[in-house]
């Protein structure tokens, strides 16, 4: 059967039916292995984030520095950028899931060793330090195999850009929890109950791992070395115009952008003079604005027209890190960050769509690393960056810098379009995601 007659039919990749105005809407938790991975990761994602203002928290209570806050960030993300290309290749060498229900038991052991330190009062910064690189260490192979893992967990490649939304929504509502949890149990207690639930949340998702159905993995032996499979995956994306383009996007993004995560503490403590409570005001805005964003996309029936998005995007991420930085009250600040998490959720989920759909099954793992590394990997930097210039000028002039950077970044890549829709066409075209007829007739259509 052809493109067109598939395109015709509703056979398309991407196509949905439409068999109701929302039933297309979560259309991939139909299948049983996602449906697990859903549940599991619901639950495990409130406990991340909780240990995530709980981490900044702590680091903020004992040395009331930026610096150090830029410090420890960089100190967890350092190992991705480090270690992710490697792990891309191991991810495209062994059996995903085994790798994921290894990564996240190593992760549930940080969190209670955590845990105990803090409870037990023994916590310092350089503890802190050294348990946030083996966080960072994890993640640099537990996020490709993750991202890589997705198109197992969804048989029918039509349902994966939903599967993408859906898990960025799943992502999004544990961000609204977890930061309010754990603002009011380190208002009553201390971080170190924050961490001992993040523990514990990982059973949740190492049992949904374990509980899935897969076919049984073929044993192939790689033909090639681990050092020609690193080279393979580095000319693929360097040499591919629409991923290239997008994976230094967003390093720009996560450079210069997402580092305003770190300064959150000074923001809630110094500019609008709260408490804990406060921080998780804030995130809890973040989480929001990302919330709607992601169910905006779950709403989508299609990939089309995803390309156009991540500039616009982009943008509004940048205007709402500019208006936060100019705002002293907690009302507007909430409103900005409003924006600012919907921009920012809609540019890496559009990104994440568009990667999955483009690659080469074959090289998912390797190209996925590269995503991991632009989106994770340049954070440590930005995280240093934003908290020396936070020292130096100030939190909020920080964000207002970081804000501008983003809308420039936003502007070269609409530059860019016409070259990125081109090398994507004829990928759309044989997945049946773009008729003939719409690549000769209608210009940037696909895109």
């Amino acid at each position: 059967m052809t493109p067109e007659t598939k395109e015709q039919n509703g056979e398309a990749a991407g196509a949905v039916p439409a068999a109701g105005d929302f039933s297309h809407a979560w259309r991939a938790l139909r299948h049983r292995n996602f449906r697990l991975f859903f549940g599991g990761q619901s639950i495990s994602l409130v406990g991340t984030w909780m240990t995530r203002i709980a981490t900044s928290w702590l680091v903020y209570r004992l040395t009331k520095s930026p610096l150090l806050l830029g410090t420890v960030g960089f100190a967890g993300q350092i190992p991705t950028f480090l270690l992710a290309p490697l792990a891309g290749v191991v991810v495209d060498r062994i059996d995903r899931r085994t790798l994921l229900v290894w990564t996240q038991s190593l992760a549930m052991a940080q969190s209670l060793a955590l845990a105990w330190l803090t409870l037990s009062h023994r916590i310092t910064i350089p503890e802190i330090l050294a348990l946030s690189v083996m966080q960072g260490v994890i993640n640099s192979f537990d996020m490709p195999g993750r991202q890589s893992f997705m198109v197992k967990m969804v048989e029918d490649k039509a349902d994966l850009s939903n599967a993408i939304a859906i898990n960025s929504s799943m992502v999004n509502v544990a961000r609204l929890i977890g930061p309010s949890l754990a603002g009011m149990l380190i208002a009553v207690s201390n971080e170190g109950w924050c961490f001992l639930t993040d523990g514990v949340s990982y059973i949740a998702v190492i049992a949904s791992l374990l509980m899935m159905r897969l076919p049984a993995a073929k044993e192939e032996r790689a033909a090639t070395t681990m050092v020609a499979q690193l080279r393979e995956g580095w000319t693929y994306v360097a040499h591919f115009a629409p991923i290239r383009t997008i994976l230094i996007l967003f390093a720009l993004l996560s450079l210069m952008g997402w580092p305003f995560m770190v300064l959150m503490p000074v923001f809630a403590a110094q500019v609008l003079h709260g408490g804990p409570h406060t921080l998780g005001f804030l995130m809890g805005a973040v989480g929001v604005g990302s919330l709607g964003s992601a169910l905006a996309m779950v709403m989508r029936r299609n990939v089309r027209g995803l390309t156009r998005m991540i500039p616009i995007a982009s943008s509004a991420f940048g205007v709402g890190l500019i208006c936060f930085g100019l705002s002293n009250v907690l009302w507007l600040s909430m409103l900005t960050m409003l924006v600012t998490g919907f921009g920012m959720m809609q540019g890496m989920v559009a990104s994440n769509t568009i990667l999955q759909t483009l690659v080469d099954e074959k090289m998912r793992g390797r190209v996925m690393s590269y995503y991991t590394m632009a989106f994770v990997g340049m954070a440590p930097f930005g995280s240093l960056l934003a908290g020396a210039l936070a020292h130096a000028i100030g939190a909020q002039y920080t964000v207002m810098v970081s804000g501008i950077a983003c809308i420039v970044g936003s502007l070269w890549f609409w530059s860019r379009l016409k070259g990125i829709r081109k090398g994507m066409r004829p990928i759309y075209e044989r997945l049946g995601i773009v008729p003939l007829v719409s690549i000769v007739d209608e210009e940037g259509a696909e895109g």
